[in-house]
């Protein structure tokens, strides 16, 4: 099975939570021309280099799914990091994207682009129209960066750039970083810890009264083929000049306090949970509206205690990789 139009797929950002998730899809989708490239051998900062690649690679799709991420601590510790390297990322890609004639890109962004007073559910409109969390600023900044280039290429040049917004993502193939992870692989790696080492308490960040949505990958990824396989007319009726950009998120939600009591039952510990307020824990809830998505024909179909599961197994398989993350 091929895209529409002959020649390959270039998956970016292929080793990352989403990028492997999305090259998993493809593969069971049938597509076997898929382009991959390490950081080592083509650098997405890098301009030259990645003009090149497109150059003589050709790719006639492209999934845009590199970008540095990380969690409340990482993101706040490493601000300039965050928006270079994501502004030059979506930058370097999307423009040489372009020049080479790529049939379709999806850019993938963060749920993080929308203001933290906005209106919940956060549906596409809410886009710049307030404050960024003041936290990932910097990151979100590169995101809508991204949204916009997309919407002002095609809008220029008839290109078709879509772009999609996910919420919250774990899974396979999660960053398990303690300085850097988001909460859910956090929390997967403290509790898992603590139950090794025989400790009685684990310490969550926050109050635990914040609330958060979850999508596993694997249901962002299948979200990703059918966006990029719907037709553009389709696409562009779903979308409009303000909000070029689809949402994709479960449409659950759950209190931080609650997840994390879902992770220790999970992972087996079962010693006490103690809540530091005095740490940060980001906007009080957030939830986006994904009913544009879902009204196209798109659901999600793996539920959070079994997305958990299946991520605390892949860690467990995964350890002896992970360990100079621990």
């Amino acid at each position: 099975m091929a895209p529409e139009g002959e020649g390959p797929v270039y998956v970016a950002g292929h080793r990352g939570l989403v990028g492997s998730a999305i090259l998993r899809a493809l593969v069971q989708q049938g597509i076997e021309d898929v382009l991959v490239r390490t950081h080592a051998e083509l650098d997405l900062t890098d301009q030259a280099a990645v003009e090149r690649f497109f150059a003589h690679e050709r790719p006639v799709r492209v999934y845009l799914a590199a970008a540095k991420v990380g969690g409340i601590l990482a993101n706040d510790t490493y601000p300039a990091e965050f928006i270079y390297q994501n502004l030059m990322i979506a930058a370097n890609v999307i423009h040489a994207a372009w020049r080479s004639g790529v049939e379709r890109l999806l850019f993938l962004g963060s749920s993080c682009i929308y203001p933290p007073q906005a209106p919940q559910p956060l549906s596409e409109e809410s886009l710049l129209s307030g404050p960024l969390e003041p936290t990932n600023e910097p990151y979100a900044i590169a995101k809508i960066a991204g949204i916009k280039l997309c919407e002002s290429y095609n809008r220029q040049y008839g290109t078709d750039f879509r772009s999609l917004m996910p919420t919250n993502l774990y899974g396979p193939g999660d960053n398990f970083d303690r300085h850097t992870s988001h909460v859910i692989p956090a929390l997967i790696h403290r509790f898992h810890a603590a139950k090794v080492e025989g400790r009685d308490e684990v310490v969550v960040w926050g109050s635990g009264q914040a609330r958060r949505e979850f999508l596993h990958v694997d249901d962002l990824a299948s979200a990703c083929v059918f966006i990029m396989d719907l037709p553009p007319a389709t696409y562009r009726a779903a979308t409009q000049t303000r909000c070029s950009h689809l949402n994709v998120g479960s449409g659950e939600e759950i209190r931080i306090a609650d997840l994390a009591e879902l992770i220790r039952e999970i992972v087996g510990f079962t010693g006490t949970i103690r809540f530091d307020p005095s740490r940060p824990e980001g906007p009080p809830r957030k939830r986006i509206d994904s009913r544009r998505l879902q009204r196209l024909g798109w659901q999600p179909r793996i539920d959070l205690r079994e997305g958990l599961a299946q991520t605390y197994a892949w860690y467990l398989a995964h350890q002896a990789r992970l360990q100079d993350g621990a």
